[in-house]
């Protein structure tokens, strides 16, 4: 055999030479192309075959040895009788059959769709001071100890804590204290905290109909049951038989900017979640993602502080009031769980990102948290105001606009019989993130076929031209 040929051009130059042939060996046996009790040359032989240093040789040959691919003895060298498998490819769907049944759903391709013109949850990142901020993580780099460099406590760092159960009292009536509050990396691990934490596999989880993905992933991957309960003008509605034929164990709401149609859920219809949650044993998850960004009147009360003790679990982020690459979420539980989940975190998740947190938690008592809402409370409201007018000046008369009062999007209806998915699709070509609202149906109902159109990132000057390109992707299906 000519093992020359085993060598990929430049594999046995330079610091690599002995290092290369043992890979080279070791592949060829591997593939079968050195089938087991082959004989190999000795040492000199194939180092004077090879123009290499005969201890590169023997390098290879005793590596290759040490891990039971070759035998050698007196009577020379030979490969090692493996039993490897014959075919090197991948047997049909077995990419797909080696994950698990909950991961299964996850294994087709998902488009990226960050940063593009109407992306949906993503902030002004041009408009974030970053100064500010990086001049909060100096000085909590400075004021760091080698402690810090280890992994931190599991429900986060006290003082942000402290900061966040704070800025919950005063800005959206949330009863608690910081013992309660526990930092996680954004709404999607609270999710999974919460899938995990506080349900079982085959449990039944509701979710607003239409409602957010994210949450109804979260569920599968856990293997709860999801049940998509249906919205009126005053939010989610559920009927009596749906608490007899599917007690929930886990209610996942967005109460003060319902995604992604944008109501609110009425004062009566949060009492009386409140209440059957209380007499099913349910919990409600209640994401408040958006509600800095409340533009008719003062943010809503959270439904948490309605009621002494209430079954509720409050989730925030730091991702669409601060940066998505903050990483940074929290939730808050009932008070007599906060001991038993941070035993379970502790054990589970350790934390880390101290100094990140605690430059968070200064960003927030110095002021900069509060002055940046202030900044892109008025920023969004322009910019709001301007995608409004252009979808009624180009597509008036074909669309029914949704959810202007509080948030970072609008969600348009389609009046007519088009396709929200092939032209999302279409615009994702041009540029374009128009998210279909079909995509967001739980369940058989029919869903509502429109788009989910976000405005945080579109300048109010370029806000009519980007409307405008839409809008004549819209009108080419007709």
């Amino acid at each position: 055999m000519d093992y020359s040929l085993l060598l990929k051009p430049g594999q046995t130059t330079g610091r690599s030479r002995q290092h290369g042939l043992y890979e080279a060996l070791r592949a060829a046996i591997l593939a079968g192309t050195l089938s087991p009790a082959t004989r190999l040359p000795s040492s000199r032989q194939l180092a004077q075959e090879l123009s290499m240093a005969r201890n590169s040789v023997i390098y290879a040959y005793e590596q290759l040895a040490a891990e039971g691919f070759l035998l050698a003895d007196r009577s020379g060298t030979k490969v090692a009788p493996l039993k490897l498998g014959s075919s090197q490819t991948p047997p049909a769907n077995s990419s797909v059959s080696l994950l698990s049944r909950r991961c299964q759903p996850f294994a087709a391709r998902f488009s990226d769709e960050t940063l593009q013109a109407f992306t949906p949850g993503v902030p002004s990142l041009a408009d974030f001071p970053i100064a500010r901020w990086q001049r909060a993580l100096a000085r909590s780099w400075q004021k760091s100890t080698p402690d810090k460099l280890a992994y931190g406590h599991a429900a986060g760092e006290d003082v942000l804590r402290e900061a966040i159960a704070a800025h919950l009292r005063a800005g959206r009536g949330v009863v608690c204290d910081a013992s309660q509050v526990f930092i996680t990396d954004g709404t999607q691990n609270s999710l999974d905290l919460c899938a995990r934490l506080f349900a079982d596999a085959g449990d039944t989880a509701w979710i607003e109909n239409p409602g957010y993905t994210g949450a109804a992933n979260a569920f599968i991957a856990a293997e709860l049951n999801i049940t998509g309960i249906a919205l009126d003008q005053d939010g989610i509605a559920p009927q009596e038989t749906d608490w007899q034929t599917a007690p929930p164990r886990l209610i996942y709401l967005t109460p003060s900017h319902q995604y992604p149609l944008g109501s609110v859920l009425s004062l009566e219809r949060r009492l009386m979640l409140l209440q059957q949650a209380r007499k099913y044993g349910s919990l409600i998850i209640e994401d408040d993602y958006d509600s800095e960004f409340r533009r008719d009147g003062q943010p809503l009360p959270a439904m948490q502080g309605l009621m002494p003790h209430a079954p509720v679990v409050y989730l925030g982020t730091f991702s669409k009031s601060m940066f998505p690459a903050l990483r940074t979420g929290f939730m808050v539980v009932p008070a007599h769980l906060a001991a038993m989940v941070e035993n379970m975190l502790s054990q589970c998740q350790p934390r880390g990102r101290q100094t990140e947190q605690s430059a968070l938690a200064e960003f927030i008592n110095s002021g900069g948290f509060s002055s940046h809402l202030r900044a892109m409370r008025k920023l969004y409201a322009a910019r709001r105001d301007a995608m409004s007018e252009a979808l009624n000046k180009h597509l008036g008369g074909l669309i029914t606009i949704y959810g202007g009062s509080s948030g970072m999007h609008l969600s348009i209806a389609l009046d007519h019989a088009f396709s929200d998915q092939a032209i999302s699709e279409a615009a994702l070509k041009q540029g374009l993130v128009a998210r279909a609202l079909s995509s967001y149906t739980t369940g058989n109902q029919s869903p509502v076929n429109g788009f989910i159109l976000g405005y945080a990132q579109v300048p109010c000057e370029r806000m009519d031209e980007k409307v405008k390109q839409l809008a004549d992707i819209i009108c080419s299906a007709k």
